[in-house]
């Protein structure tokens, strides 16, 4: 065992796990950056030296053997434990200068935090930002990224989190489609125009339900489950939808109609791992997302 184990070095492991989570060589290529022959050469190589077949070839892919599956959970605490070691060594990292990663929703990578980190440039030119705009939940054990900006409580273990605001919503429609189809004074005046929607996700419909209004995915027009692309049909006329007031009110291409239809706020959640708070350059960005984004609510 001690012998097998001298032998299976990291990569092996990071090897064996990518395929078993995705179930092909193709996928585990795309998850590690690498190619599909390396990793075969890597998996190969965990076997040779466990003394064990961890995957069973088939046409669509690879599959676990029951000794592969029965390591998985083993690989994955492997994994866990070197994040865990790395945010520990990052946490100790006292300099300003460096790169932080900021994840937060496509909507909100596009039009609220690219004034933020431009300034932030101008006034910490030592810190480099990577922006990962993504409405899925980054895992920040693993560093894919350093603050997260959601619109929800993260539920990570070991991290510290912060609510920063609500964001005012609204109902925004372009100039020209009102022109042409006539400016809603009520609710059901504005059911009885076109609408975009979300495509797969049921936010909106959920939304609108609660508010009493009994809409299927069918009563829109328009749908799409990418927000920029939402926003950007609703600017060019498609239709009435939902946006920030932050965003909507500074769009001169639409107008907000129903302004006193009471519509929920949207909370918005910094979070980072407790290991990398206070490191000087993640601590300037989060002083510098918390101010900007309070300032919207």
């Amino acid at each position: 065992m001690n012998d097998a184990f001298s032998k299976l070095d990291w990569s092996l492991v990071q090897a064996y796990l990518a395929v078993a989570e995705t179930g092909s060589l193709s996928g585990a290529a795309k998850v590690l950056g690498s190619s599909q022959p390396t990793l075969g050469r890597q998996v190969r190589a965990a076997e040779a030296a466990l003394g064990a077949e961890l995957f069973r070839r088939h046409a669509k892919g690879l599959e676990l053997t029951e000794t592969g599956r029965a390591m998985l959970p083993a690989a994955q605490a492997m994994r866990e434990g070197a994040a865990r070691m790395a945010l520990i060594a990052a946490g100790g990292d006292r300099g300003l200068e460096g790169t932080v990663r900021i994840t937060a929703s496509v909507v909100v990578s596009h039009f609220l935090l690219p004034p933020v980190l431009a300034r932030l440039r101008r006034e910490a030119p030592g810190i480099r930002i990577d922006l990962v705009a993504s409405d899925s939940s980054e895992n920040l054990l693993f560093r894919e990224a350093d603050i997260a900006v959601r619109m929800y409580r993260p539920d990570q273990l070991d991290m510290v989190t912060r609510h920063v605001c609500d964001l005012r919503l609204g109902v925004y429609a372009a100039r020209d489609y009102l022109d042409r189809a006539g400016r809603p004074e009520t609710p059901e005046a504005a059911l009885a125009l076109d609408w975009v929607g979300y495509d797969r996700n049921e936010l909106m419909i959920r939304g609108m339900q609660a508010a009493g209004f009994p809409v299927s995915r069918d009563f829109f027009a328009l749908r799409t489950d990418d927000q920029a692309a939402h926003w950007n049909l609703v600017r060019a006329g498609g239709g009435l939808g939902v946006m920030q007031q932050a965003i909507g009110d500074a769009e001169p291409l639409v107008e907000r109609v129903l302004p006193d239809l009471a519509l929920p706020r949207l909370p918005v959640w910094l979070t980072a791992h407790e290991a990398l708070r206070q490191v000087p350059r993640v601590a300037r960005v989060w002083n510098a997302l918390t101010a900007a984004l309070a300032a919207l609510s």
